[in-house]
């Protein structure tokens, strides 16, 4: 029996990368998925069938967090096929970097709105029924950069720190109906994205590290099946630094 038998999950953000892997991990400990994405509805197709090709249950949602009422949709949507929503994770994220005078208001916009405003969109939207069932669990995705900072990624760093601190309000308001709020902060994760880097300059991050190598996205998913079950049910309000050691 897996550890998330029989709750329902919304990750946003999930055809790629760590929410793939969050997606996968999740499916595999017996929950059901609902996953959001933007763009190709044949790619969410494909993700379907992969997450379902042994017995799992996922559906893929054409939705963009960042869009208030679209959150709301989305939420009526899951609840009308699923019947419950157990667990969110606001995953869904962009980068724009930039030195801060040489960044524009559209990306300081788009990078803020993508990260920090979904995750409040999408939570308000999954309140009433975690209300209404008295329990929950919503996680959201932050990153090292949003507590240590960094040059040339202004517009990210606020986004992620600013989901710390929501994470910590959102876990004193309802701690009391028995719904969590925690934040995960992923280090150096390598995905796609990063096998495009010069490899001198990626070992030089893994040496970096105290355990010298990046992460990998199941770390990062291993950490949010953790949150999303039962056995954090005494853990709110905090949040989790996936790094390797990079934060001390």
């Amino acid at each position: 029996m897996g550890l998330l038998e029989g709750k329902v999950a919304i990750i946003t953000g999930a055809s790629r990368g760590i929410g793939k892997a969050i997606a996968e991990a999740f499916i595999a400990n017996g929950a059901k998925v609902a996953f959001t994405y933007l763009s190709s509805e044949e790619k969410a197709k494909a993700l379907e069938a992969e997450l379902g090709a042994n017995g799992g249950v996922a559906k893929g949602f054409k939705s963009n967090a960042a869009e208030f009422d679209a959150a709301q949709e989305l939420a009526d949507a899951v609840m009308e096929e699923f019947g419950q929503i157990d667990v969110l994770v606001n995953n869904a994220g962009i980068t724009k970097d930039n030195l801060l005078m040489r960044m524009s208001e559209e990306d300081w916009d788009a990078v803020v709105n993508t990260n920090l405003k979904s995750a409040f969109n999408l939570t308000k939207a999954v309140l009433r029924p975690m209300l209404k069932a008295r329990k929950g669990s919503i996680i959201n995705m932050s990153s090292v950069v949003g507590v240590s900072g960094n040059a040339g990624q202004g517009n990210y760093a606020a986004s992620k720190a600013g989901m710390i601190g929501f994470t910590k309000s959102v876990a004193q308001e309802l701690g009391s109906r028995t719904i969590r709020c925690n934040a995960i902060a992923p280090g150096f994760i390598e995905t796609e994205m990063t096998e495009q880097l010069d490899e001198k300059v990626v070992q030089g991050w893994r040496d970096s590290i105290p355990l010298k190598r990046g992460g990998t996205p199941e770390d990062v998913a291993n950490t949010t099946v953790f949150l999303a079950s039962d056995m954090s049910s005494y853990i709110t309000g905090q949040t989790i630094n996936v790094c390797g050691g990079m934060l001390m």
